[in-house]
């Protein structure tokens, strides 16, 4: 690829990220809202400046998995452990009715029962970006309910993944046995367990004695690179070696130096280039969307965001407040969730792929990112203003 692509990409999306996001902030809105206009401006489907869309995607990888990383930071093993009941069964229960409402739109509209339950599994995970920074910009990342939203979305990743491995064995070709299926299930789930016994034991003593040694330097360069080459080579090392996702990968290498003495410096010296390559992938979400491929179907598009907005926080709420929660966690967990993102515009690639999806139903799943990602911040901002005012009249 040559450099002067490169370069005029990152330029130009970032420069749109600054302008929209500085509109979108000074109007009172999250400058998430600008970053996803920006995506739209440069990218192929409106005039003028047209930014690589695949650099941009590379440069949004980057930003996941720094985000991942600063999050592990973050979240201990004793937090995971905390909400580990209701995370597991709350991202279960959810997945599995957004699954179902999904199947049952796509079977309306007469898609192939396949074809509408992967829709309706792309419908069912939310975008850890997007949670993550709702929850930092609102400071509840370290409450219980970012604790619980945390946990959940680590959980519904897990499910994703295993997903993913799962649709060829399902489709491409003659069906397998139901002990060949098996088998697949338990090959992933053993990859991913080892994958966190490895991070968790190996890497316990020989992350915090790499960041030791570097340290001793007095070099904050080399520290920062070193943090850097942790987050991004355990990242990539987990894909290719257990097949998981980069940022499962990240999260749990943060976990990792979070339980050594050096989080607090990893984090503010890993956090300007996360935060950098964090607006890149909203900027990569919004060069996906078509608007005019929606005119054939503002229905399904309309019933698609009702899944997303309604269905999937409806049910949240519901298991969490039969679980014991409180209304105003509830709540909380709730809205986070209502939106789609990075995984569900995976499962629906994987989905094309196998020509499972038919024609239209990615553009669909794209419209639906971007509509809930923009609307998201402005929800959960809303309901901790309801929240407040509540707090004040009672």
């Amino acid at each position: 690829m040559h450099e002067s692509a490169i370069i005029l990409t990152l330029t130009g999306s970032l420069a749109a990220a600054l302008v929209l996001g500085f509109i979108t902030r000074r109007l009172g809105l999250s400058p998430i809202v600008g970053y996803l206009v920006a995506g739209l401006i440069v990218g192929p489907y409106t005039p003028g400046f047209v930014a690589d869309r695949a650099v941009a995607s590379e440069f949004a990888e980057i930003g996941i998995v720094l985000l991942m990383f600063g999050v592990g930071l973050h979240f201990h093993l004793e937090d995971l452990r905390a909400v580990a009941k209701v995370a597991v069964s709350g991202a279960l229960c959810q997945s599995a009715v957004a699954t179902a409402l999904g199947a049952l739109a796509g079977r309306a509209f007469g898609w192939s029962w396949s074809g509408s339950v992967v829709f309706g599994l792309a419908l069912s995970v939310a975008s850890t970006v997007m949670l993550t920074r709702v929850l930092i910009d609102n400071e509840d990342l370290e409450t219980p309910t970012g604790r619980i939203a945390i946990g959940w979305l680590v959980v519904e990743d897990i499910f994703t993944i295993i997903i993913i491995v799962l649709l060829p064995a399902l489709f491409v070709g003659p069906v397998g046995s139901g002990a060949a299926l098996l088998e697949v299930v338990v090959v992933t789930v053993i990859k991913l367990v080892v994958l966190a016994v490895f991070v968790f034991v190996v890497g316990g003593w020989l992350i915090p004695a790499i960041l030791h040694g570097v340290a001793r330097t007095d070099s904050r360069e080399l520290f920062t690179l070193a943090v850097l080459v942790l987050a991004l080579g355990i990242a990539v090392g987990s894909a290719r070696a257990f097949g998981t996702s980069m940022a499962l990968g990240a999260f749990l290498a943060g976990m990792a130096v979070g339980r050594s003495e050096f989080a607090s410096r990893a984090a503010s010296d890993a956090m300007p280039m996360r935060d950098a390559f964090a607006v890149l992938f909203f900027v990569s979400i919004g060069m996906l969307f078509d608007p005019s491929a929606l005119k054939n179907s503002p229905s399904f598009l309309l019933l698609t965001l009702a899944i997303v907005l309604v269905g999937k926080p409806v049910a949240a709420f519901l298991i969490l407040i039969l679980s014991g929660y409180g209304s105003r966690i509830a709540t909380g967990v709730a809205v986070a969730l209502a939106q789609i993102g990075e995984f569900s515009l995976i499962l629906s690639k994987v989905g094309r792929q196998l020509q499972l999806l038919p024609e239209g139903a990615l553009n669909l799943i794209i419209a639906a990112s971007i509509v809930s990602l923009t609307l998201n911040p402005l929800l959960y901002q809303s309901m901790r203003w309801l929240v407040f005012r509540y707090r004040r009249v009672a």
